[in-house]
């Protein structure tokens, strides 16, 4: 089992467990124990490699601990703090390691709730921790960029120069997308300005200006999150040519005994359709179903994800398998909904006005189609 796989392994362990953890000690050992065993294959009983309460006198502060330290070659070389889960990671959590990080040989540092690890290292200044991670991995939300990185500080492939010499590029940039991430999410006055001052033909940008294109601005950045997303799959899919695919569609798209019918590749592509059993696919669920595709992927490859449509909803499958259903479109009615799913399988319908809101719900679609997926395993 590689990196990735563990990872996400940790990751659904965290999502299932994290509303029961109430203190840091019960985070440590539900999800920062199997983060330095499972994830960077430290063996967290043996003395030699992981050393829990750590201790090191630091100028007038006699007797603090670090919560774990991580140790090659007979040197500490990593340095972990954990506080709750849920609880937000800031600066002033990080005293102790500061103070450590000056005294002890460890170029690494990590901050953690269990759920968010934060790594530092000294860039600004030699034997300084850093103000800011140079790498932010959060289990809510796998960036997989930045996994390989990560392995750089397991035991097995451990090279510490490598990190460093690549943690200045890592800082920069995962601070650039945490900017972009959340001037998409919603844009800035800055970003709503600038863009305004491209296309408006009036001779300045007021703020009543600003105002009338704010939401212009939220809904383009939306769409064109949405157009780059359908790009990628329509590549992943062999399916760049939307026409040509719908003339294919007739032969994936079989009827079942259940009044059913499965979309696969081809009909995923196609325009509405109905068949003389009254089932009726629209451009609309073939749009959901290419959403769902496009959260899930970092769960689980695109070919295992597929649509069946009924005479009442339209079915997200995983292996083409009722039973293993991700969510289902409900979308035959002017009011909308986006059906999740729990562990017990029981579903819960989302009222959403437009497509898009189905991205408000990507956590829970990626938990229940790696649920699904362990199973398969």
């Amino acid at each position: 089992m590689g990196i990735a796989e563990r990872t996400q392994e940790l990751a659904l362990k965290v999502r299932n467990q994290k509303v029961d953890i109430e203190t840091e000690e019960a985070t440590k050992n539900a999800f920062v124990m199997p983060f330095i065993s499972n994830v960077l294959g430290y063996d967290v009983f043996n003395p030699a490699e992981v050393i829990p309460e750590y201790t090191a006198d630091v100028g007038a502060k006699k007797g603090e601990k670090i919560d774990y330290a991580l140790v090659q070659d007979g040197k500490v070389q990593v340095l972990i703090e954990t506080k709750k889960v849920a609880e937000p990671l800031r600066v002033e959590h990080a005293s102790q390691l500061f103070r450590y990080f000056a005294t002890v040989q460890a170029r690494i540092a990590i901050l953690t709730n269990g759920e968010v690890y934060e790594f530092y290292t000294d860039l600004e200044a030699p034997n300084r921790m850093d103000s800011q991670p140079f790498l932010v991995l959060d289990l809510a939300a796998i960036d997989d960029s930045l996994l390989p990185e990560v392995a750089k500080l397991a035991k097995e492939s451990f090279d510490l120069n490598s990190v460093i010499s690549t943690a200045e590029e890592l800082k920069y940039v995962g601070q650039i997308k945490r900017i972009l991430a959340a001037e998409f999410k919603e844009p800035s006055d800055k970003l709503v300005r600038f863009l305004a001052a491209q296309v408006y033909s009036g001779k300045s940008v007021t703020q009543r200006v600003r105002e009338q294109f704010a939401p212009l601005v939220a809904k383009a950045t939306s769409q064109f999150l949405t157009e780059r997303v359908n790009d990628r799959l329509k590549t992943a899919l062999g399916d760049s040519d939307i026409s040509n695919a719908a003339e294919t569609a007739s032969t994936t798209t079989s009827a079942s005994e259940d009044g059913e019918r499965t979309a696969g590749t081809g009909a995923d592509a196609s325009a509405a359709r109905s068949n003389k059993d009254g089932i009726e696919t629209t451009e609309e669920e073939v749009e959901g179903l290419r959403i769902v595709r496009a959260i899930v992927c970092s769960e689980v490859t695109i070919d295992r994800v597929s649509g069946r449509d009924s005479k009442t909803y339209f079915a997200v499958l995983l292996d083409d398998n009722n039973r293993k259903t991700i969510a289902r479109l409900w979308f035959n009615r002017s009011q909308k909904y986006l059906g999740v799913f729990d562990e017990n399988k029981v579903e819960t319908r989302m009222p959403i006005d437009s497509l898009e809101d189905i991205y408000r719900h990507a956590d829970q679609l990626r938990t229940t189609a790696t649920r699904h997926a362990a199973k398969s395993s």
